[in-house]
């Protein structure tokens, strides 16, 4: 399926062999050259977290992850170029039960859930370099993050609750 939706859009080139290591995971996927890396995500290792909102231009943070320690934007990356590469994805932080799931619940910040994964990797790549982040950073920090239905407010209120849970553990 994945072959064949890319191979109609792109020109076709030859199979390279990328190693990804996703979610703690080793994988060795076979991509074609063009192939962005939030399709083989998706298609290829079936992790459905990561979203297409924007159709691949980079502008609404859906298919984020956090690669190599840094918030990304699967759709902007070409599969190829990731070889070596350390990637989590919201499954991950979930099977991590990360601080982040239990308040992202309790602040309710998914309505339609749609962009919910990607504010929820955002915010964790935010939390792995500040732990006691301010309002006005961690705005900037999900400023690339659009959301449908409006949940900015609980988005915040949900990053620092998990902030404060995060600095209790290593107190």
């Amino acid at each position: 399926m994945l072959e064949e939706k890319i191979t109609d859009q792109h020109s076709s080139s030859e199979d390279i062999i990328v190693k990804l290591t996703v979610n703690g995971r080793p994988y060795d996927v076979s991509v074609k050259s063009n192939w962005p890396l939030r399709d083989v995500l998706r298609e290829k290792l079936g992790l459905i977290s990561i979203k297409d909102f924007c159709n691949g231009y980079g502008a609404c943070g859906s298919c984020t992850i956090i690669m190599n320690g840094r918030a990304v934007l699967s759709c902007m990356l070409l599969a190829a170029q990731c070889d070596g590469a350390v990637i989590e994805t919201a499954e991950g932080i979930a099977d991590s039960n990360h601080p982040l799931i239990e308040s992202y619940i309790m602040h309710w910040t998914a309505q339609c859930g749609y962009c919910t994964p990607g504010f929820l990797v955002t915010a964790k790549a935010l939390l792995d370099h500040n732990q006691d982040p301010t309002v006005d950073e961690i705005k900037e920090a999900l400023a690339g993050n659009l959301c449908r239905c409006g949940t900015y407010p609980m988005q915040v209120k949900a990053i620092l609750e998990a902030a404060k849970k995060l600095r209790e553990k290593t107190k």
